[in-house]
């Protein structure tokens, strides 16, 4: 049985009550792990470079931004610039690669 988060007593007059406080909900997540069909070996993900298949350090990978044929990189300091720009719920794609380029000229 669940426990109470809280317990006490209501008194009205000469009437009192035991009142407990139980949480309203559990959570029932269920995690999942990849495993390859066949063997069960557990599966892990890699940062690869794409090109050359050889594994990237975390501390190697920037964000960056598809216009079409090429990529605009940002750099994490550059991210908090934007993100200290006025009016940046409103700002849109196009603002945000024109910032940026405009920026590295």
């Amino acid at each position: 049985m669940a426990r109470p988060v809280w317990a006490g007593n209501l008194s009205f007059g000469l009437v009192s009550l035991p009142v407990g406080l139980y949480t309203a909900a559990d959570s029932h997540t269920i995690h999942f792990h990849q495993l390859q069909r066949g063997t069960a070996d557990r599966i892990r993900n890699r940062r690869v470079n794409e090109r050359t298949g050889d594994e990237v350090e975390l501390s190697d990978i920037v964000k960056g931004y598809d216009t079409g044929g090429e990529y605009v990189l940002v750099e994490p300091k550059e991210l908090d610039e934007i993100a200290n720009l006025p009016g940046r719920s409103q700002t849109t794609r196009h603002d945000l690669v024109k910032a940026l380029t405009s920026a590295r000229r």
